[in-house]
């Protein structure tokens, strides 16, 4: 027996029935021979961490653009809390921890430079379709090593598709808006109850707002600190979920919900649309429509193309359009790199 045998009769023994042992996934789009030491989900999860797009997110906005201090999050930072609180539910409610830490770390993949804007100029310019989880499933499919793609777990692509709905509700009725697992559906609630907390903690330490404007409801109920809140949030889940029609059914208390609601509310109107975060993201989409532009046009093909091998990203396909390559480069770019391609592109150089 392997090692990977052995794990994955121990992890039979001690998941609930509502979580989804290694040994029971169904697979990968191209078959492969097990690893004698990782599961399947152990091996998605390095795969991941070991990817390009994955290494990028530590240059990518998570809702302050270039910020001076040290402290903000990134979004790499966000995907590590979304990873932790995650685990932690996994682990009390003894769902598959592996496999709720593969989609919380690949969540985020196909999510573009400048935060939401980018994903905002790339609906308008490209396709009102476009939207970052379908974007991380084509990271994960098409993008990655040079177009051979990781070849994740059908779980951990249905996970990472199905982790967010926009403004959504927090824990989605529909079937169809649900992940095909209770670990993916953890990691979407997981999602919401990081980027609540750390924008919120960013946004008083960039004194966007004072701690005094938060609303009376969310420090009644939610806590007063970033531990207290996330503390609040991650028992109610664990403790108000609970199993229904043989099925485990995610749930938060209505206080909590109502709490995490206004919230988020408050964050939309006080913070993501707040003249200083919104005027940043107003000149960053124009960055994102020029560069798409010029790429778009065949005279600059050649630089495209160089530039595509500098992101280590596969050269266009036999019919796959120029828009789509171009979308797909845009929304694989960095803040950074974003900036300094604008800056060698359309500024001119220094006569000094």
């Amino acid at each position: 027996m392997t090692s990977r045998e052995e794990f994955e009769k121990r992890e039979e023994s001690f998941i609930s029935p509502y979580g989804l042992p290694s040994s029971q996934s169904r697979g990968r789009v191209r078959e492969e021979a097990p690893c004698p030491i990782r599961s399947d989900f152990q091996r998605d999860r390095e795969r991941i961490v070991y990817c390009n797009a994955f290494r990028r997110l530590k240059h990518k906005t998570q809702v302050f653009l270039s910020p001076l201090g040290e402290h903000y999050r990134t979004r790499l930072t966000h995907t590590l809390e979304v990873a932790q609180l995650a685990r932690t539910v996994a682990r009390a409610m003894r769902l598959n921890e592996d496999l709720t830490e593969a989609i919380a770390l690949g969540h985020d993949l196909g999510h573009t430079p400048f935060g939401h804007s980018g994903e905002t100029v790339l609906k308008e310019i490209y396709s009102g379709n476009f939207s970052h989880p379908i974007q991380s499933l084509r990271v994960i499919d098409v993008l990655e090593k040079n177009g051979e793609g990781l070849n994740l777990t059908h779980e951990v692509r249905d996970g990472i598709l199905k982790h967010s709905k926009g403004y959504g509700t927090i824990i989605p009725e529909d079937s169809k808006e649900k992940a095909c697992t209770v670990e993916g559906q953890v990691v979407r609630v997981a999602d919401i109850m990081a980027y609540l907390n750390h924008d919120l903690d960013d946004a008083i330490r960039s004194g966007v707002i004072c701690e005094g404007q938060i609303p009376e409801r969310c420090v009644n109920v939610l806590g007063t600190s970033h531990p207290d809140r996330a503390t609040t949030m991650l028992r109610d889940l664990i403790y108000a979920s609970h199993p229904e029609n043989g099925e485990m059914k995610l749930q938060i208390t209505d206080d909590v919900h109502r709490a995490m609601d206004e919230l988020r509310n408050f964050l939309y109107h006080n913070v993501y649309r707040s003249p200083r975060v919104h005027n940043e993201f107003i000149k960053s989409k124009k960055i994102l429509r020029e560069l798409y532009t010029f790429f778009l046009e065949d005279q600059h093909e050649t630089i495209f193309l160089s530039e595509l091998d500098a992101l280590e990203m596969p050269e266009r396909k036999k019919g796959r359009s120029k828009e789509r390559s171009v979308c797909d480069f845009i929304a694989s770019i960095t803040d950074r790199y974003a900036l300094e391609l604008y800056e060698r592109l359309f500024l001119p150089l220094s006569l000094v």
